[in-house]
């Protein structure tokens, strides 16, 4: 999920991600299961008892949280590939990391709970925060580690994010101990809860998923007669949920000959910009039956992608 900083004036990507309160929270999830809200109380009054900026007053329980001995290392989104978002449909990825704990903090507990986020922007003042629909689940190794395997769920057709969200994003992590206390008791004791949080423990890119095409023509073809190969370069556009042309870029007009696996580089094309946004064009001659397609590299904000393959017949 995902939720822009404007929604309230709260200290860091972990209390930003509160208002993106999932759906189910963990396997088995019920009323008794400390939200993600109930969680970011815990860390606001921690960053309140020490006059961290932005901090909200409101956090008024009973003590302050104690430091966790904890901590998240190893970690790794999406196996360390980009995450890719196209238009509509819903993305999840992978995340992994190690805990490190002390012997006296049961990480088993129901009321244990540890998460890897990704933010972009600043930790203490994040533009935005995308977070997993469940908590992670931990496979203990020894008395004071652990294996973790969470996700991240991104909703690009639920207006959830802006193409300027294209780009490096950092991950943050948190460990929160409630120790049996009642998140939701008006006297909760917050000095019997503990909490760990860490900020760009990881980065991850998220990018805007990219298409292309390629049409040579005419076919057949008289040898050493001209050919004009066109097609269109285009990524999704997260604002309007539709697929639009990606201007100005350079793509490689590949040919591969007949009986042969291999595509060679023939020139470089410039996508279209204006009216012509993402347009490719050009011409080039006609000797041998072939396959022409078009490759594009990629930036950070766009994966690379390769147009299927469009034969040709010279006779």
């Amino acid at each position: 999920m995902r939720i822009r900083a404007t929604v309230a004036a709260v200290t860091g990507a972990l209390a930003l991600s509160a208002f993106a309160v999932p759906a189910a929270q963990a396997d088995g999830s019920g009323d008794s299961v400390p939200s993600r809200a109930d969680v970011a109380k815990v860390l606001d009054a921690a960053h309140a008892a020490s006059g961290k900026s932005g901090a909200r007053a409101a956090a008024a329980a009973d003590g302050v949280p104690y430091a966790l001995d904890a901590s998240v290392s190893n970690v790794k989104v999406n196996a360390g590939k980009a995450i890719v978002a196209g238009t509509t449909k819903q993305v999840t990825v992978p995340t992994t990391f190690t805990l490190t704990h002390g012997a006296d903090v049961d990480i088993t507990a129901a009321d244990f709970f540890v998460d890897v986020e990704l933010y972009k922007g600043s930790y203490d003042e994040p533009e935005m925060s995308l977070i997993g629909e469940l908590w992670p689940t931990c496979t203990v190794v020894s008395t004071t580690k652990a294996s973790c395997k969470g996700t991240i769920d991104v909703y690009p057709g639920e207006g959830q994010l802006l193409n300027s969200d294209a780009g490096t994003w950092s991950a943050n992590a948190y460990a929160i101990a409630f120790n049996g206390e009642d998140p939701n008791a008006d006297d909760i004791d917050l000095s019997k809860v503990g909490y760990m949080e860490q900020a760009k423990v990881g980065s991850t890119k998220l990018q805007r998923y990219s298409k292309l095409t390629v049409n040579a023509s005419p076919e057949p073809v008289k040898k050493n007669k001209t050919i004009t190969v066109t097609g269109s370069l285009t990524r999704a556009n997260w604002e309007t949920n539709k697929y639009a042309g990606y201007t100005a870029q350079s793509v490689k007009l590949q040919f591969k000959k007949k009986g042969t696996s291999t595509y060679t580089d023939v020139k470089t094309v410039k996508s279209g910009t204006g009216s012509s946004a993402g347009k490719l064009k050009t011409t080039v001659t006609a000797t041998v039956d072939g396959t022409f397609r078009y490759a594009f590299a990629g930036t950070s904000t766009t994966p690379a992608v390769n147009s299927a393959g469009d034969a040709i017949d010279v006779q």
